[in-house]
């Protein structure tokens, strides 16, 4: 895996033009997730990560208010599913192995990984990697690529359907 370096191998590229449509990809996802499910995003500062975190986890009906975990690492939200929103953009890979992040990765929920690339060493192999790129104000390009399943069969169903707002 090269996790945010690969932009130009996306199996999928999603074009959202508002938070709205931003939205749609991620109820898209949250409808999918089961126990296990590993969500490694990346991007530049302000493209929309924790944005887009929030978003998943409406759609996983966490009622709690979503927010980045930058300071606390890891938090954890109940929803259809538990949520572990980690950010481990101030962590070193030696720090996030010695936290045991990676049994997260195996749990009980959904693990939303922002800055995932830094940690890349210990992330599962199997994860669907999404890189957020600022376009304009309003409009961000998600670059998805699945390694393993399911997360390939997602991202072939994207090609093929785009996204749905109703299945």
């Amino acid at each position: 895996m090269r996790l945010a370096k690969n932009r130009a191998d996306a199996d999928y590229i999603f074009e959202a033009g508002s938070l709205e449509e931003t939205e749609m990809l991620a109820a898209y996802l949250a409808r999918r997730s089961k126990a296990g499910t590993v969500i490694a995003l990346d991007g530049d500062l302000g493209a929309g990560k924790t944005a887009f975190s929030q978003l998943f986890a409406k759609h996983l009906q966490v009622r709690d208010t979503v927010n980045s975990p930058t300071f606390t690492l890891i938090k954890e939200y109940e929803g259809r599913l538990k949520l572990y929103h980690m950010d481990v953009y101030r962590l070193s890979l030696e720090e996030a192995d010695e936290l045991g992040l990676d049994e997260y990765f195996y749990g009980e929920g959904v693990s939303l990984v922002e800055w995932a690339s830094i940690i890349e060493e210990i992330l599962p192999p199997e994860l669907l990697e999404i890189y957020i790129e600022t376009e304009s104000a309003a409009t961000r390009k998600f670059y998805l690529i699945g390694h393993g399943q399911p997360y390939e069969a997602w991202v072939h169903s994207l090609r093929e359907n785009g996204v749905m707002l109703h299945e």
